[in-house]
């Protein structure tokens, strides 16, 4: 493994990489110098050896250094470990994806939901994206109460019959499947069965003594471009749409405030780095379990990297997407109309989950390749802008993959 140490105008870079994936570092310090990067980590394993683990920046403009335990906010990379859990309790036989929602949670079934499926909580086609009623300051913040709201909430659409990104509601539609199917919270259920036997950092909801090492998250500065897409349009002109609620919603969830942090929000809260989120799909990278550690078996694995739902035009996204039970797909808006930042280029057997502003992590079972980015500077866009997405195709790349053409990386 080579060493980084290198002093730039934005700060102090630094960390390892095999010499394979230099190409990765190289994009790292292009985002620094090129991209305005601020502060931000990114992590690659390799048939589950750490090939990549670099960090630096700032923790924020004119703060201090972000160092190699620096974790922030990866808003929805988020629902990624949200899903393991899920997928973790269905293959120890404590959840079923294809039983009714109502045989863990009764409440549920209720407004033109009585025959939504709990695999519909995860590819976002359970019909409650949002709420129409507004939500007060601190709000999502609240569990018991978040929870009873999303059970009344009336369905936007039959259940299965459509797909909506559900941005801030999964918290509880899964996450309330969670507790009720492991008898703990979410964020135990993380902290006991993933975080804690891989030794990665990676909190929903996180220890009080963890928030001095949190960076505050620096929103991004819209631009002509981005307040033109279809989306920006539809959520500013469009009152009572998902789209339009998911703008409202978006704004609630403050990643600068101590009592977020302390929250749990399942779909945008967590606290994580990259190597974190590069450690977290290395199992699922590598059949399901590494270093002893088991997190799934084959088939629940195979479940997971299967495009379960997509579609031309999300109901809240307002463009093309593609998801497994509860993750991201390639999916490749490059030449969409009205869309800026709204790619996910992996290989088509990966899957994973952006979070907002850019962060994401993902594994690719073909390669037996885990990635992880996260960062403090917000870009614009939906899905990754350009200094994630540089870091992704710099390991593709590596790995000797030579086309993205068709909208996944491949040999």
């Amino acid at each position: 493994m080579k060493s980084l140490s290198l002093d730039l105008p934005q700060g102090h870079l630094e960390g390892v990489y095999d010499d394979r994936f230099a190409a990765v570092a190289e994009a790292f310090i292009a985002n620094f110098s090129e991209r305005d990067e601020v502060g931000a980590s990114v992590a690659l394993t390799l048939e589950g050896r750490t090939v990549v683990d670099l960090w630096g920046g700032r923790r924020a403009r004119d703060d201090a250094p972000w160092q190699r335990d620096t974790v922030c906010t990866v808003f929805s990379a988020t629902k990624g470990a949200m899903a393991l859990c899920a997928h973790i309790l269905a293959d120890r036989g404590l959840l079923d994806l294809d039983a009714p929602i109502s045989d863990y949670w009764p409440e549920f079934a209720c407004n033109g939901k009585e025959d939504a499926r709990v695999g519909m909580t995860l590819d976002h086609s359970v019909g409650v994206p949002h709420l129409r009623g507004e939500v007060p300051p601190g709000g999502f913040y609240d569990y018991d109460t978040m929870v009873r709201r999303v059970a009344e909430e009336p369905a936007f659409w039959a259940p299965g019959s459509r797909q909506g990104y559900h941005a801030i509601t999964m918290a509880w539609t899964v996450g309330e499947l969670v507790h009720r199917a492991a008898g703990r919270r979410l964020g135990r259920v993380l902290a006991e069965d993933v975080a804690g036997p891989l030794g990665i950092e990676f909190w929903i909801g996180i220890p009080a003594d963890i928030a001095p090492r949190v960076s505050p998250m620096i929103n991004a500065a819209p631009d002509d471009a981005w307040l033109a897409t279809r989306f920006v349009k539809a959520a500013l002109g469009e009152p009572g749409t998902p789209t339009q609620l998911f703008m409202r919603d978006f704004l609630l969830v403050n990643p600068n405030d101590p009592a977020c942090h302390a929250a749990e929000i399942g779909s945008a809260n967590g606290i994580a780095n990259g190597r974190a989120l590069a450690g977290m799909y290395a199992p699922l990278a590598n059949g399901g379990s590494i270093n002893g550690v088991r997190l799934v078996g084959p088939d629940t694995l195979a479940r997971m990297g299967r495009t379960s739902m997509a579609t031309r035009d999300d109901v809240t996204l307002r463009t093309p997407m593609r998801f497994s039970e509860g993750f991201m797909k390639a999916v490749d808006n490059r030449r969409v109309p009205g869309t800026v930042n709204s790619s996910l280029i992996i290989g088509d057997a990966a899957f994973g989950h952006v979070g907002a502003g850019g962060s994401v992590g993902f594994a690719d079972p073909d390669c037996r390749m885990s990635f992880g980015y996260a960062m403090n500077r917000m870009g614009t866009g939906l899905l990754l802008n350009e200094r994630g997405q540089a870091l992704v195709d710099a390991a593709y790349g590596a790995l000797g993959l030579r086309s993205d053409t068709s909208g996944a990386w491949c040999g």
